[in-house]
């Protein structure tokens, strides 16, 4: 049995009568689970396997989201990322797990520099402000300055 892009990613379990006339699990089935509860046991099993600290299945979607905000180049990219989510607008990625964390969010602002210069004070941020300001009023011809 083969799976495609429209069956779940967490497909439900095929459950027949075994040869006892109980209930068994025989392989898996091309629906959703009902509910969340099976999907929980089988990740909190699974991490304990291992011996790792247990994380609920969604925390993955939130890990994917965050790595393409990190790896995708354009916003193309970043959109079939988003639809690979089985987010049908890409906002729904941003805005539902597009947290920054505050000193990831830091590390990002100090990043962002003129070309050829470095961001090694924290005075460069207020003075490349006051010259982005100052050329956008020159630019609309608004002589007063802040």
């Amino acid at each position: 049995m083969f799976f495609g892009g429209d069956d779940p990613l967490f497909p439900s379990t095929l459950v027949k009568l075994d040869q006892n006339g109980g209930f068994a699990a025989k392989g898996l089935q091309r629906t959703h689970w009902s509910s969340t509860g099976p999907i929980r046991e089988i990740f909190k099993a699974a991490y304990e396997a291992v011996d790792l600290p247990y994380f609920h299945p969604h925390s993955i979607r939130h890990t994917l989201a965050q790595l393409g905000e990190r790896v995708c180049r354009t916003p193309e990219e970043f959109k079939a990322w988003s639809q690979n989510l089985s987010h049908e607008n890409v906002l729904t990625t941003f805005t539902s797990y597009g947290k920054v964390s505050e000193n990831r969010q830091r590390e990002i602002i100090k990043s962002i520099t003129p070309k050829g210069q470095t961001c090694e004070n924290d005075e460069l941020t207020p003075k490349l402000i006051n010259r982005v300001l100052v050329h956008l009023q020159e630019r609309e011809g608004i002589n007063e300055r802040c």
